[in-house]
């Protein structure tokens, strides 16, 4: 008999030796069905519920708000109206899946949930305003409706929202027990996990004991505070106590002789992999999850379970987007990519003689850079410098007003086609000056937005040699397509001196980004650009 086999045989007689199941354990095989284990949806389809309701309220707002300005009728039996109904229906689906305004929505508080409808409603209300201006209909429709509807968007989402998260609490409470749930994890882990279980009630969890695999501490309590894990401080703020049950040597008999649906087993980073009480338990049919680091612990990383050949892998990232996401975020590259390249073609004409005047030589520049994670690429510009400017820059590099050389800024450039100092210190700007002041040598890459090699909204692309001299924190700056603009160009451009807030503003952009903060930051780039804000 081999080792396996002993193990199976050992469980089958811990099975036997157990007494006969209290009402307790048969209410739990009652709750567990005929499924071992039922996985959430997830994506969109995890809060579905509330996202028909969303719709019905929009629906509900619209009609009413026809009817109080054009009396006692249904809005679809009138032609103009319905295809603004239409809009509607298709407006509220594509800001629900783009921007996320359901993420985390059973967590939040009545003020935040206020806060995310009043989001959503402004989001599809300026689409409907956009849509009727752009077909020249507007005139067709009545101001009052839209802006009623708006308002009663706002009360009846809101409220709905509100009633429908009490009356999911209700439901769930009138089922019944929730899942038993049995943590194991380390005596000066105890108490923040059980406070990180607890904290997701929603969950439906029952935390009814703790197994501490360092110490022996069974008979004591850990509380869901700041402790020492074994109930000797924080007694007196701790909202739960949970008993400790067990201790590393009788967590499968214990598990055997109670009511446990699914362990949570966390270890700190370091020790070994429990790789062997995983199996036992599984193999009694208890539901296990293995705690590999916290969510948003290593610099707010996100955590996938998936498949990579033929191995189970959790995936880890600084950002995710899904595939709609992706999509859309690419179907704005195109668009913008071409209306830049159309204007390109205007500016080509107005710069170049005045860029061959003065500093004879090719109207575009172009330059190797670095793109997502180390990719080469050739970036294009208009030229606002003169032909030796690299071979210049190195003798420039004292003067450079980034800290640490990791980016090349510096006031009153003499490699910029037409800046000079006078011999009184006043610096006296020229052709290329205007050209950066204004971002316009910027708009050749539009055709590297087109294609694929950068995006419209990202992080600003760094050269070879400033690539080299990144440490391993710097490079997080370059997981996503380099953009034309991005967070850090519209929080200051030159006047942000210090490197590592530049990589911090990145950073944000990647951990955070939705399709809601690439157009705020589209916006914001206009009015910088159109206010020169910190250029130089």
């Amino acid at each position: 008999m081999n080792k396996g086999e002993k193990q199976r045989v050992c469980i089958r007689r811990q099975r036997v030796c157990c007494p006969a199941p209290d009402v307790q354990s048969l209410r739990g095989i009652r709750t567990g069905g005929v499924a071992v284990y039922r996985k959430k949806a997830g994506g969109w389809l995890k809060h579905l519920d509330f996202m028909l309701l969303d719709m019905l309220c929009l629906q509900l707002s619209f009609t009413v708000a026809y009817m109080v300005r054009m009396g006692p009728s249904s809005p679809y039996r009138n032609e103009a109206y319905r295809s603004i109904g239409l809009v509607l229906v298709l407006t509220d689906v594509a800001v629900l899946l783009l921007s996320g305004s359901f993420s985390g929505v059973l967590a939040r508080g009545r003020y935040e949930e206020f806060t995310m409808t009043l989001r959503h409603v402004c989001l599809v209300e300026a689409v409907a305003v956009v849509y009727l201006f752009t077909v020249q209909k507007s005139v067709a429709y009545s101001r009052f409706v839209i802006y009623l509807m708006a308002f009663l968007y706002v009360c009846v989402g809101y409220f709905s929202r509100i009633l429908w998260k009490k009356w999911l609490r209700y439901r769930r409470a009138a089922e019944g027990e929730k899942r038993s749930l049995l943590i194991v994890t380390e005596a000066a882990l105890a108490g923040e996990v059980l406070e990180g279980a607890l904290a997701r009630d929603y969950d439906r969890f029952r935390v009814t004991g703790i197994a501490v695999t360092d110490q022996d501490l069974r008979g004591s309590w850990i509380w869901d505070s700041t402790g020492d894990g074994t109930g000797n401080r924080g007694q007196d703020s701790g909202r739960h106590r949970i008993p400790v049950v067990a201790c590393r040597d009788d967590i499968v008999d214990t598990v055997c002789r109670r009511w446990v649906d699914e362990v949570l087993v966390v270890q700190s980073q370091g020790a070994p992999h429990p790789g062997r009480l995983v199996a036992d338990l599984a193999g009694m049919g208890v539901v296990v999850h293995t705690g590999l680091f916290r969510s948003g612990e290593e610099s707010g990383m996100r955590q996938f379970v998936g498949h990579l050949g033929d191995y189970t892998v959790l995936t880890a990232s600084m950002g995710y987007a899904t595939p709609l996401q992706q999509f859309a975020k690419r179907a704005m590259d195109i668009a913008g990519g071409l209306v830049g390249c159309a204007a390109v073609g205007v500016l080509f004409v107005v710069l170049a003689p005045a860029i061959l005047a003065m500093s004879p030589g090719p109207v575009f520049f172009t330059q190797e850079r670095m793109g997502k994670n180390g990719k080469r690429f050739k970036i294009y510009k208009f030229r606002s410098m003169y032909l030796d400017a690299e071979e210049r820059k190195k003798e420039l590099l004292g003067k450079n007003r980034v800290e640490g050389g990791l980016m090349f800024k510096m006031e009153a450039d003499p490699r910029i086609i037409g800046c000079r100092v006078l011999p009184d210190g006043t610096v006296k700007k020229g052709l290329g000056n205007f050209i950066r002041d204004h971002s316009l040598d910027e708009f050749p890459q539009f055709f590297n937005v087109l294609k694929g090699d950068m995006s419209l909204v990202g992080t600003r692309p760094p050269t070879p040699d400033e690539w080299e001299r990144y440490e391993p924190r710097h490079r997080a700056r370059m997981a996503v397509r380099p953009g034309i603009t991005g967070l850090w160009q519209v929080s200051g451009r030159s006047r942000i001196t210090d490197f590592e807030e530049v990589v911090r503003l990145d950073t944000k952009y990647i951990t955070e980004w939705s399709m809601g903060l690439d157009l705020r930051i589209l916006l914001k780039t206009v009015k910088v650009v159109l206010g020169k804000d910190g250029a130089m």
